[in-house]
């Protein structure tokens, strides 16, 4: 299915890119985090596991287990603090 991407703060950083349109057989947001960083590298680093990430989709907060669809919105982003 055909998917957007967003990225965005010190993300959107490390990888260069603020969105993508991508392709993926993921069924869903934890699938396709690691489809992406199975890529390697900076893709690695940036969406690791052990890292902070969040995801949304169709701009709602959602975990690992938000199911995909065709022509959905994925941003990936650092948790944010304020004060």
């Amino acid at each position: 299915m055909q998917i957007e991407l967003r990225f965005f703060a010190s993300i959107r950083e490390a990888l260069d890119l603020a969105s993508l349109s991508w392709q993926t057989e993921a069924a869903s947001v934890g699938a396709l985090r690691d489809e992406l960083i199975a890529r390697g590298g900076v893709w690695a680093e940036a969406l690791a596991r052990g890292r902070a990430v969040r995801a949304s989709l169709d701009q709602h907060m959602v975990g690992d287990e938000a199911a995909l669809r065709e022509g959905a919105e994925v941003a990936f982003f650092p948790p944010v603090t304020g004060g």
